[in-house]
């Protein structure tokens, strides 16, 4: 098992995750972040610092948000295993499924 970062980060990317993650398993996609499946040790310490709640342990992602578990691991699957997001920064692009979203209206 592993966490789930869904629809809520797609356009905001915050990264107050990034910096609460002790192994640096979360990688910045063009729009959004992403959990790497093999790094997550599950310690869950980036859950609560979500400012936009998109982070789910894999059990309770919502179902309209399912398939943002498969868009995560095919995300890092494409990546390999290069033990780090600091190593790789923004990768520069996103899975299909967030790439085809409209942007996100900008919050005031």
């Amino acid at each position: 098992m592993t966490f789930v970062i869904a629809s809520p980060c797609v356009d905001i990317k915050d990264k107050a995750c990034v910096e609460e993650c002790p192994v640096d398993c979360i990688y910045e996609g063009e729009r959004m972040l992403y959990i790497h499946p093999d790094e997550c040790t599950d310690c869950g310490g980036c859950e609560p610092v979500c400012p936009v709640e998109a982070i789910y342990f894999e059990d309770d992602v919502p179902e309209e948000w399912q398939d943002y578990t498969i868009a995560n691991a095919d995300f890092c699957t494409d990546l390999g295993t290069p033990g780090g997001s600091a190593k790789i920064g923004n990768t520069g692009r996103d899975h299909p499924t967030v790439a085809a979203l409209p942007p996100r209206a900008p919050t005031v």
